[in-house]
């Protein structure tokens, strides 16, 4: 019976790498969105002045008059025609939107005088890509607040809503219910308030009141025990944010040790 010789494995084959991915190359465009005027004096209706409105131009480093006329193609009236008629430039309901196949109506507004750009109080350019920008942060911002409140240690929650005067004896998900309505409303104070001293001082006066070592009236803050005053409160001052305050100093260290203690 004929034997039969195993072949050899040979060289094992070499990982193959996953194509890279090309980069998406673009271009980016200034948007074709029409131009955004507000009306500052009206938000009903405003109707810009036509008449003897001048600036000074640079190019020519005169004082020359301008004015719209929509079958024109400058703004100042030295360069348009003898018959022209100005177009009345109106804002409605506050809003003056400028498409980009009206340059001249864009060159008349950047340049007048009523402009805010230019010392004015009429109206104003609304910075599309600004707003824009500010939107996308905002949006960041209650996104890292939320994701704190999701990460963050039960404790370190019960610290924060103490001092944001919740009552900690309830449910943990009405808690963070609450906490979470903070965290859309004032994102950048919410996640600033996880290593804020003060909201952590507030949150231990708090917690003191609530087990009733100290008690806080509107004349001042006492020793719920003996009753022995701790110090005063101006009138029409709200006493805990008073108290947390002078606990914040060095004076305050033996009052805020005794504190600590008993709530330990």
């Amino acid at each position: 019976m004929p034997t039969q010789t195993k072949k050899s494995p040979g060289r094992p084959k070499k990982n193959q790498e996953s194509p890279r991915k090309p980069k998406i190359r673009r271009v980016e465009n200034s948007t074709s969105a029409p131009a955004h005027y507000k009306s500052i004096r009206s938000k009903a209706v405003l109707m810009l002045m036509q008449s003897g409105i001048t600036v000074f131009d640079e190019e020519s480093k005169r004082v020359r008059e301008i004015r719209y006329c929509e079958n024109e193609h400058s703004i100042f009236k030295d360069e348009q025609g003898e018959f022209s008629v100005k177009t009345p430039v109106i804002f409605t309901m506050g809003n003056l939107l400028v498409p980009s196949n009206k340059p001249n109506l864009q060159a008349y507004l950047e340049v007048h005088p009523d402009n805010k750009a230019n010392g004015g109080n009429a109206f104003f350019l609304v910075d599309v890509v600004e707003n824009v920008e500010k939107d996308i942060s905002q949006d960041f911002l209650v996104n890292d607040a939320i994701n704190m409140l999701r990460n963050k240690e039960l404790d370190e929650l019960l610290s924060v809503a103490l001092a944001y005067g919740m009552d900690v004896n309830r449910a943990t998900s009405e808690i963070k219910h609450d906490l979470l309505q903070k965290a859309k409303k004032s994102p950048k104070v919410f996640i600033e308030s996880f290593d804020n001293p003060v909201v952590a001082m507030k949150s231990k006066i708090r917690q003191a009141i609530s087990y009733q070592i100290i008690k806080a009236d509107n004349d001042g803050v006492k020793w719920f025990d003996t009753n022995k005053h701790i110090i005063s409160v101006p009138a029409g001052q709200d006493p805990v944010d008073v108290f947390v305050r002078y606990c914040m100093t060095e004076a305050a260290a033996p009052v805020v040790s005794e504190i600590e203690r008993q709530l330990d």
